[in-house]
């Protein structure tokens, strides 16, 4: 056999495992035509499905201010210094590590007379302290400790769960399935049925339901709620200050084919 001849068989043989290949791409590349009307995009209905898994919280932040006044600067300093060594040596007292308490805002600025005078009568700190509070039972402690000490703002108190992914996917995996529940009956309603899942557009979010006001938000409209396992009922607190529960919501947008 010429060489020729075997450089053309070659050839051949290479242009027919190719041509094999290329069959084989084109059938994976396209199972939705095997579903058939399954994947009509022209014929299609879109649904909403929304859900709240409610869980206590196990983290609190605590942002507290300590404000100042004097003549001076050197007066003023000198004095929210030692305001702020007494609430955070009062925190402490109550076992919360050093790393749990940080400077969140710290300004000084002169105090005018008056709003158009330049003429200044004194000086302010507004310094305000960040507390990330693992046991939430200490709350309640916590303020009073901290305004017995010198703290004159309680800025903000934050509820926060540390397991927020778990019950994000909870929640998110219970409203896709309410808006499942929905496309299947929607499309009964009509004599059609849902086909094939053409896309998915989701929000997530967070709110907390207690008795602290500063964090109270509004409930919205919803498909599903429940309550996470083992956090059905709030701890009992003789404070001030409930701790509430966090609502951990979720919302997807589906739309599906009609068949």
């Amino acid at each position: 056999m010429s060489y020729k001849t075997r450089l053309l068989l070659v050839v051949v043989s290479l242009a027919v495992i190719l041509s094999f290949f290329a069959n084989r791409s084109n059938v994976t590349v396209s199972p939705a035509l095997a579903a058939g009307n399954d994947c009509d995009s022209s014929r299609s209905i879109q649904v909403s499905g929304s859900a709240t898994v409610k869980v206590i919280p196990d983290l609190v932040t605590i942002q507290l201010g300590v404000t100042s006044n004097d003549t001076s600067p050197q007066g003023v300093y000198d004095k929210n210094t030692a305001a702020i060594k007494k609430v955070t040596a009062a925190i402490r007292a109550l076992g919360v590590a050093d790393k749990d308490i940080s400077t969140d805002y710290y300004l000084i600025r002169p105090v005018y007379n008056d709003y158009d005078s330049l003429d200044i009568k004194g000086y302010r700190i507004n310094n305000t302290v960040i507390i990330n509070l693992k046991d939430v039972s200490k709350v309640s402690q916590v303020l009073a400790a901290a305004l017995s000490a010198g703290a004159n703002e309680v800025v903000d108190v934050q509820f926060k769960t540390s397991q927020l992914r778990q019950y994000r996917d909870q929640a998110r995996e219970l409203a896709m399935k309410a808006a499942q529940e929905k496309g299947r009956d929607l499309a009964g309603a009509a004599n059609a049925q849902p086909g094939c899942l053409l896309n998915i557009d989701e929000n997530s979010g967070t709110s907390y339901y207690g008795g602290w006001w500063g964090g109270r938000n509004q409930a919205m409209t919803q498909n599903v709620m429940q309550n996470a396992a083992g956090n059905a009922q709030p701890p009992s607190d003789d404070g001030p200050i409930s701790l509430g529960q966090i609502a951990v919501q979720a919302e997807v947008n589906v739309r599906f084919s009609l068949k």
